[in-house]
């Protein structure tokens, strides 16, 4: 009776554990899903510019969906606003200047993006550390111009 009793408790405990490995991986996001954030970014920035990028910063108010999160950057000077990321090391930095591991400056590319009138968003193909993890992973974004912003949202394929 006893060992019954002790084998169906460590059988929960089993089932407790396993299922709670997967709870701490974050959740990907698909193409639709940045799609979607980016136009929740646009609406936001355009009705309080300052309280989104605050909540942007923060990943509040909906802004940060497993590793789907919005960035955006100064059309003027490139400078990186911040984003919830704890991987990105770029915070303050001229986007112009971002470059990929494999030294491809997609961040020049971006920033050329942002000075297309708005309403435009165009796909980036780069590498960047997912949340959580640091390791660089391939990574599309859908960028766009917003008043004197530039923001994007991606999604790691």
């Amino acid at each position: 009776m006893i060992r019954n009793f002790v084998m169906g408790v460590s059988t929960l405990a089993l089932i407790g554990l396993s299922s709670a490995a997967p709870a701490q991986q974050v959740r990907q996001g698909t193409a639709t899903d940045a799609r979607a954030m980016l136009q929740k970014t646009i609406a936001a920035v355009k009705a309080n510019k300052a309280k989104a990028l605050e909540m942007i910063a923060k990943g509040e108010g909906g802004f940060l969906d497993g590793d789907i999160y919005p960035w955006c950057f100064n059309i003027t000077d490139g400078k990186i606003h911040p984003f919830p990321n704890p991987n990105a090391k770029t915070f303050g930095a001229d986007i112009r200047t971002i470059k990929d591991p494999a030294g491809r400056n997609y961040g020049k590319e971006i920033f050329d993006i942002a000075q297309k009138p708005e309403g435009q968003i165009t796909e980036v193909q780069y590498v960047f550390p997912r949340p959580g993890d640091g390791k660089p992973s391939p990574k599309v974004s859908f960028v766009t111009r917003i008043s004197d912003l530039g923001c994007g949202v991606g999604y790691y394929k």
